[in-house]
């Protein structure tokens, strides 16, 4: 479908190469991309401190991050018509206050349930911004520029994920798991201050969005996108979730080395989201049908190679590099062929992400556990594969579309 140029009119009204501002504001939103990344996966390394400190479990103490995530799907489902009549640079403001509020909960919870209460506002505050994130990004720079500022935005998530366990546990070492997370809220406020600066007013759209995101699934682009969406982030963390115990027990790597790892593997990724916002423009549908594919022969191939170090090591290097590369290809897709529709879009894309999280982390422990990690690969490789037919699928739904 192709991008109406009323859709993509510049905020500015000028070009962006002219307008420093623009990418300012830019800049403002992957740094709240970056403190929402952080804050959601801190509790990952400080789950002892918390369950001793409240006097719950871990694994009670583990369903912080469960909640997080169950009310950024709610959120992501209902948000683009709850607030349809607001600015959008309100709304924005709005999300990243209740970051900051939520920061301050869980620093100075007396109780579990307040903990996860402000857990909870994290998870609206992570559903209501990724939604809108693509669609306000379509309002800020040309159309060529989308796929390096989603690019930009996804950085901000790879370097967050992948420093927020090790940071989080170093912080709590010195100042206490409080400490830690209290430090995302004078880096919230600077979010904030600078998305106050920055953000031009954006006004709502009433050209004729979905107020029920769930319809956008009766056009066959969108429906057989999101299956390859859903089936490309469960194959991913089917695999990704049980990489700790694979390094550990089968490739025998030390605690210092896999740290080491998943540093690279992070740092890897942020390399993907600069290389590939270059060729989206002109590649885009190669790069959504490739990209499932290399992942699902690097599955297959650590089944084969699980002992050795150095082939190990350059896959998963590879890994990383393709699988931070995918959300940007993603929210370019959206930004095409939901142009007319962005939020509802972005609203329906984050809540599929989630759940295809949730639910390939399960199926990948049950396999784990029942009959062992090669199985639970092995999983993950035939899902990254069908995420690639369905996104060939796409394409061609989407060719006959245009």
């Amino acid at each position: 479908m192709p991008i109406g140029t009323d859709t993509m009119t510049l905020t500015y009204n000028e070009n962006i190469h002219s307008r420093p501002r623009a990418w300012g504001a830019v800049f403002s939103m992957t740094l709240c991309v970056f403190v929402l990344i952080a804050s959601e996966f801190m509790p990952v390394s400080l789950l002892t401190p918390i369950a001793a400190d409240l006097g719950v479990s871990e694994g009670s103490a583990g369903q912080a991050i469960s909640i997080s995530g169950i009310f950024a799907v709610f959120t992501s489902l209902f948000i683009a018509a709850l607030t349809r009549r607001l600015d959008r640079r309100v709304v924005v403001l709005a999300l990243t206050f209740l970051l900051m509020l939520s920061g301050v909960a869980v620093t100075f919870a007396p109780s579990y349930p307040m903990l996860m209460l402000g857990r909870a506002l994290l998870g609206i505050s992570i559903g209501g911004f990724w939604s809108m994130s693509t669609s306000i990004v379509m309002r800020l720079v040309s159309r060529d520029q989308v796929p390096k500022a989603l690019a930009l935005l996804n950085a901000g998530n790879a370097i967050a994920a992948t420093i927020s366990a090790p940071l989080g546990s170093l912080l709590g070492s010195y100042i206490g798991w409080r400490g830690a997370f209290f430090l995302v809220v004078p880096v919230g406020l600077l979010a904030l201050i600078w998305q106050w600066i920055s953000l031009p007013t954006l006004s709502p759209r009433r050209d004729g969005a979905s107020r029920n995101v769930l319809r956008l699934l009766a056009r066959p682009p969108v429906a057989l996108g999101m299956a390859a969406i859903l089936l490309l982030f469960m194959g991913q963390f089917a695999f990704f979730t049980y990489l700790r115990p694979f390094l550990e027990q089968v490739t025998h790597l030390g605690i210092e080395t896999l740290s080491l790892m998943l540093l690279v593997m992070g740092l890897s990724g942020v390399a993907g989201t600069s290389l590939v916002g270059r060729l989206l423009t002109h590649r885009l549908f190669s790069i959504l049908i490739v990209i499932p594919f290399l992942m699902a022969c690097i599955a297959l191939a650590m089944i084969g190679i699980g002992e050795m170090r150095t082939p190990v090591v350059m896959s998963l290097i590879g890994w990383g590099l393709l699988g931070t590369a995918a959300p940007v290809a993603w929210g370019t897709w959206l930004s095409r062929v939901l142009a007319d529709d962005a939020e509802a879009g972005g609203g329906l894309q984050v809540a599929v992400i989630q759940l295809a999280i949730t639910a390939g982390a399960s199926l990948g422990g049950l396999l784990f556990d029942a009959l062992g990690w090669w199985s639970t690969f092995s999983l993950s490789a035939l899902l990254l594969f069908g995420s690639s037919l369905a996104s060939f699928a796409a394409w061609l739904s989407a060719r006959r579309a245009s």
